[in-house]
């Protein structure tokens, strides 16, 4: 199944999830030099990097909830991104939480907000690793011929294996 919101033939989502992940990890990179080396500068850094990753996971996110609707329910695929979006919102909002803590002074963020950035970075690692497993795996909105309900990539079964089936199969055993 091919993405609703494209352009140039391409999926908008996919174009803008580079920019807030980018922005919020490159924001927890800043808090971690600013940790390491003294310096309040970074932490202001990180706290503008935060502010534009915030609006750009928010923009991507209204992008990724169009192709997330037009995924048939029931199918595995549909649930991954129930997770992703899900976990997604999650992310962006510890760091809305994270960057408001930090509004009285940019520059001396206290340890709740240094945490909340670092708790929606690991976050984001797992909301990614399910989106790439949407993309690559499942092929939503890339391919027509997507398989929607293929097994996890962890499982080493091929993807043009039906999971439900493969489910109902092994509980029939």
């Amino acid at each position: 199944m091919q993405s609703r919101a494209r352009f140039l033939g391409h999926s908008i989502h996919q174009m803008l999830i580079v920019f807030p992940l980018g922005l919020l990890a490159t924001a927890v990179a800043f808090d971690v030099v600013a940790l390491l080396r003294g310096n309040p500068f970074f932490f202001h850094m990180a706290y503008w990097m935060i502010a534009a990753g915030i609006l750009g996971g928010l923009v991507s996110a209204i992008f990724g909830t169009i192709d997330w609707l037009a995924i048939p329910s029931g199918t595995r695929a549909n649930m991954i991104g129930l997770w992703h979006g899900g976990g997604n919102l999650l992310v962006v909002l510890l760091f809305a939480a994270s960057w408001f803590l930090r509004r009285p002074d940019p520059n001396v963020p206290g340890t709740a907000a240094l945490i909340l950035s670092f708790a929606g970075a690991g976050l984001s690692l797992l909301t990614g690793w399910l989106g790439g497993e949407l993309v690559d795996r499942l092929a939503v909105g890339v391919d027509p011929g997507a398989h929607l309900n293929s097994p996890n990539s962890l499982s080493g079964r091929p993807a043009n294996e039906d999971a439900t089936v493969a489910t109902k199969l092994k509980r029939a055993a």
